[in-house]
């Protein structure tokens, strides 16, 4: 890649299937921020009508043209109403973010709605059916077709991408926002301490349970200390449920997803993350990037390319609930770790703040496009 400030401007096209919900979604309106800032023509095409975060561009929602009951024919007609759209609008290059584990699907999408266009696939999951289905040789040969192939991790890069047969891969890992860090620092919860897990609550993928158990283990709570868990998602009645159960009950409290959730976070006392696998787990560089440590646990892609541990958070080599407790008694309990800890947060994450990651796209855009 050049290391001079490239200059030539593009016509760019983000697909993704919504702005709204989850991480990799929050890293595509980011980059549309980011394009943008860098003097690129954005225009970024969602598939479902969920816009929750801030964009810069022109938006195609092919989500506010679904049916009450869609159905075959109505699909067949936003597919035909995508490919126009991108006919006519000529663009130098499409950076696709969808997930793709349906190979049939894919197969569509490259030979008919991306036929004859330049484009870059993101690979957001260290979940291998999730981005090659359960054909990999085959859609390796469709990534093989794209100008480039962008893993959010070198994980991904080294263990998922390039042993399945993919070899035009460049690792840029999500960016965080420093406007994030002039928060307003007023704790808005009734909770004088408190611990805090946020995203998507589907336990299958982030592991609440373990955590529940990890909290109720660590016995912070008889000092005081909540575990505030924020989101919305399809396990939330049962994980209320399960709290309920547990002698910590009253010390667990569950929070609404909030498009903005950086006050929340910038008063807690850490941060944790339990999930059973990760792409780049924003929530980490989030919170470090507001001075908030973190404990993890290390799990493949991602923790370790962002925790050191004992520097700027915890890092808990295995899913075992006694050293998670133990970690999460640690950073409550012990204020010279914690301090030390929080010291070193925000210096930590520089290397992924919106300068840093827009120049390695820049770059990469130039470097690809004819």
């Amino acid at each position: 890649m050049r290391q001079t400030a490239p200059t030539k401007k593009f016509k760019i096209c983000l697909v993704s299937i919504s702005l709204a919900k989850g991480g990799a979604e929050r890293s595509v309106a980011m980059l549309s921020q980011m394009l943008s800032n860098c003097g690129h023509q954005v225009h970024i095409v969602v598939l479902n009508n969920e816009i929750d975060f801030t964009y810069s561009g022109t938006l195609f929602n092919l989500g506010a043209l679904k049916p009450k009951k869609d159905h075959f024919i109505a699909r067949l007609l936003r597919f035909k109403k995508l490919r126009s759209y991108l006919i006519s609008q000529r663009f130098d290059v499409v950076i696709d973010h969808r997930p793709k584990n349906e190979y049939f699907r894919e197969l569509f999408y490259h030979r008919y709605i991306y036929h004859n266009l330049k484009t870059i696939y993101v690979v957001h999951s260290s979940n291998k059916q999730e981005y090659f289905t359960n054909q990999v040789s085959s859609m390796a040969a469709i990534y093989a077709k794209t100008l480039a192939t962008v893993t959010v991790s070198t994980y991904i890069e080294q263990h998922i991408a390039t042993p399945s047969g993919v070899h035009n891969c460049h690792t840029i890992h999500n960016a965080y926002n420093p406007a994030w860090q002039q928060t307003d620092t007023k704790n808005t919860l009734p909770y004088e301490k408190y611990l805090l897990s946020y995203g998507r609550l589907h336990d299958g993928i982030k592991d609440y349970s373990f955590l529940i158990h990890s909290f109720n283990a660590s016995k912070v709570w008889e000092d005081g200390v909540f575990l505030a868990i924020m989101g919305d998602g399809p396990d939330k009645n049962e994980l209320e449920d399960f709290a309920a159960s547990m002698p910590c009950k009253k010390y667990i409290v569950f929070l609404p997803f909030t498009r903005e959730p950086f006050g929340v976070i910038s008063n807690a006392r850490c941060v944790t993350l339990t999930s059973k696998y990760e792409g780049f787990p924003m929530v980490l560089v989030e919170s470090l990037s507001v001075g908030v440590p973190v404990v993890s646990l290390d799990i493949v892609s991602g923790p370790s390319e962002i925790i050191k541990d004992h520097y700027n958070g915890l890092l808990v080599k295995e899913r075992n609930i006694e050293k998670f407790a133990d970690a999460l008694s640690n950073i409550c309990r012990d204020e010279v770790v914690y301090l030390k800890l929080k010291s070193q947060t925000q210096s930590s994450v520089l290397q992924f703040s919106m300068q840093e990651i827009s120049q390695k796209w820049n770059q990469l855009l130039h470097h690809v496009i004819p």
